[in-house]
């Protein structure tokens, strides 16, 4: 079965160019309309030709014109093209914003954290996301979904990574349209009384009675955190050494109402419906009755961008169901994307959760078939057992290039925690929303509640048991986007090599490992060339990293304390070997001078020809005194210093025209020497 011969699959696909290309350009709204439209008009000159679906130059256009919807998408979402966006507001002297809680996200030790939505500005009606962030104190109030605060404070943006190979936070929240975040104290902001109600704030009080009530059952810390994940939605609660396990073990989707929840529940609702296909048009019952159910578990767990776009994608499987034809699944499957992307939001796109989910889909949809044909065993348990191996392994397959893409680890023993878990998903979740009826009617039996306990129980401890086995756990995997392209186009090659064994697919299957390799041995070349000295910002102590080819030095006085840092190179540039050493306080670099003025002992003459200094724990130096006598070319200071000392250092280098680069502002400081 050939992907590409299905026209939703090959508009889809352009689609997703479309939107790849007006993210990457940022075109304007006005040029990406007036291309669309363009090529609408084209497009039904050429509808009213004869023979239409066989005209080539119809078929173009068509693709051509789902390039420029893809545009459009994205240019509709952008903030520069929305004229309510707060960002582009022109605020008062004391301008105030009425901002209203949407999703409640993980605090941690120091903040509660919030996603919110403006809804005016001085009485202005604006939109746009921002992250709140509110510190944890003795007055600070925690909001719930819909809560309404007045605030004088300003927005700011989100600052990008300070060193090299961190998490982009700031581009992360930019993908799901949050550009700016604000920082507020209980002192600065002010809640609205007879805050206006939403679906999301009904469904969160529904969500919040069942927690509440579920509260009061014998259920352990963890398993309960367990249940809001599997049931609501809701990961908040759950443990660091408990989610650790689960991502290790490979079974960290499960913690994430998405896709396979989605499709647990929609094989319930079939099953449970099934008697009433004996009535009347009983498949369109079914099918009706099993799309609002999928849209009442959606309102369960919150309706977050992840559950719409999984209950959305189902709802198209469920129709796919209905026609009982298998070249649909692939179509409506594509249909379900298309429709996402072009209606809901495009920027899905580039979120990780949206592109596992229909990777593993396809992948067990195209691959399930022809791995059941490879082997069909007789036996009634072993058929079962290969076929949840089967719709493991696909997933797996389809979802590899980008979990080590993203996660740079690749769980050995996934199989083995899917097929202990994976059948018995539908028993706990059925359970699950068996528990939640009976507790909302009151008549929930401790036996029952203590039984589920258990088996929540028993689930942590299959999963620890298998994260436990650190051997099969291939992690600091390097992997770049051109890995990803290239490993996506020899999964298929692959494939149809095993299964079919004809000489093209040989070539093509050939050609994509060649092409592996050399990109390989082009990156191994070209990093080899590399000589480059980082100082990271680090606060508390002082890092210097110096890379040349596939080794790295790390100098600094507190090893423990950059581990994580120095880890996130060692992924990104295939470090093979490393080596920790102690911090000195001058080095000589192709005749200039680095010199470290960390404690007030050191000798800061020692270097003759000193063109940098860097700057740590806020010596107590005379800092004029020493620009006037040593004249540095440039002065570094890192996260270790007090915030009063760097603001005088600026200064002074400002009088003196001398540069100036903070590490906290502009980041690690980078020295190519090559």
């Amino acid at each position: 079965m050939k992907l590409l011969d299905f026209i939703p699959v090959k508009l889809t696909l352009f689609l997703v160019l479309g939107i790849l290309i007006g993210y990457q350009i940022n075109i304007s709204l006005f040029i990406s309309a007036a291309i669309t439209g363009v090529l609408i008009v084209l497009l039904g000159i050429t509808w009213t030709r004869k023979k239409k679906l066989e005209n080539l130059p119809f078929g173009i256009l068509a693709l051509l014109c789902t390039i420029g919807l893809g545009m459009l998408a994205i240019a509709l979402t952008l903030p520069d093209n929305n004229t309510k966006h707060y960002s582009g507001f022109k605020l008062s002297t004391d301008p105030y914003f009425l901002l209203k809680v949407r999703e409640i996200l993980k605090p941690n030790d120091f903040n509660d954290r919030y996603i919110v939505e403006v809804s005016a500005i001085d009485s202005t009606p604006a939109k746009g996301r921002i992250l709140l962030i509110v510190k944890k104190d003795t007055l600070s109030h925690k909001f719930n979904v819909d809560d309404e605060i007045y605030t004088l404070k300003l927005p700011e943006l989100i600052r990008p990574p300070l060193n090299p190979y961190e998490f982009d936070y700031a581009a992360y929240l930019k993908k799901t349209g949050v550009n700016h975040q604000l920082k507020l104290g209980s002192w600065d902001y002010i809640i609205k009384k007879d805050a206006s109600r939403s679906l999301s704030g009904l469904t969160e009080v529904v969500r919040q009675r069942i927690i509440s009530g579920l509260g009061t059952s014998n259920f352990g810390g963890e398993e309960f955190a367990i249940i809001q994940a599997l049931l609501l939605g809701q990961r908040n609660s759950i443990g660091t050494d408990t989610y650790n396990n689960y991502r290790n073990a490979g079974a960290v989707h499960i913690l994430a109402v998405s896709g396979l929840h989605i499709g647990i529940v929609l094989l319930l609702c079939q099953f449970l419906l099934s008697p009433l296909e004996r009535l009347p048009r009983g498949r369109i019952i079914v099918l009706i009755l099993t799309v609002i159910l999928l849209w009442g578990y959606a309102l369960l767990a919150g309706l977050s961008p992840s559950v719409i776009r999984a209950v959305s994608m189902f709802s198209f499987v469920a129709y796919a169901m209905y026609l009982n034809r298998p070249t649909s699944t692939f179509n409506i499957l594509a249909l379900s994307m298309f429709f996402i992307l072009l209606v809901y939001d495009p920027m899905l796109l580039f979120q990780v959760g949206f592109q596992l989910s229909y990777a593993a889909v396809f992948a067990i949809f195209w691959l399930f078939p022809k791995l059941q044909r490879f082997w069909n065993p007789e036996n009634f348990i072993l058929k079962k057992v290969w076929q949840l191996i089967s719709v493991s392994l696909g997933a797996q397959i389809g979802v590899l290039p980008i979990s080590l893409f993203y996660f740079h680890q690749f769980p050995g023993l996934f199989f083995i925690s899917n097929l202990l878990i994976i059948p018995f998903l539908g028993l706990i979740l059925g359970m699950g929303f068996l528990i939640i009826f009976l507790m909302l009617a009151d008549l929930l039996p401790s036996i029952i509640s203590n039984i589920y306990n258990e088996i929540i129980h028993l689930m942590n401890k299959i999963i620890e048991w298998t994260a436990k086995q650190e051997s099969f756990i291939f992690k600091d995997i390097p992997f770049d986007p051109m890995q990803l392209v290239l490993c996506y186009l020899l999964i298929p090659a692959l494939v149809y090599f095993v299964i079919y064994k004809k000489f093209k697919n040989i070539l093509a299957s050939a050609l994509c490992v060649i092409a592996l390799q050399l990109w390989a041995g082009f990156s191994v070349v070209s990093k080899s060339r590399e000589q480059k000295i980082f100082v990271l910002h680090k606060t508390g102590t002082s890092a210097l990293i110096y890379k040349k080819a596939n080794t790295l030095s790390v100098h600094c006085s507190d090893s423990a304390s950059v581990v994580k840092l120095v880890n996130n190179f060692v992924v990104a540039e295939n470090i093979r070997k490393l080596n920790y050493i102690s911090l000195k306080n001058s080095y000589l670099i192709k005749g200039q001078g680095l010199l470290i003025i960390n404690n007030p002992e050191t000798s800061f003459l020692k270097l003759l020809q000193t063109k940098y200094v860097l700057l740590g724990n806020s010596p107590k130096i005379n800092f004029n005194r020493f620009l006037d006598s040593t004249q540095p070319k440039s002065i570094i200071v890192d996260g270790s210093n007090y915030k009063s000392d760097i603001k005088r250092w600026k200064k002074s280098c400002s009088d003196r025209k001398i540069p100036f680069h903070y590490t906290g502002e502009k980041g690690a400081f980078v020295l190519d020497i090559e």
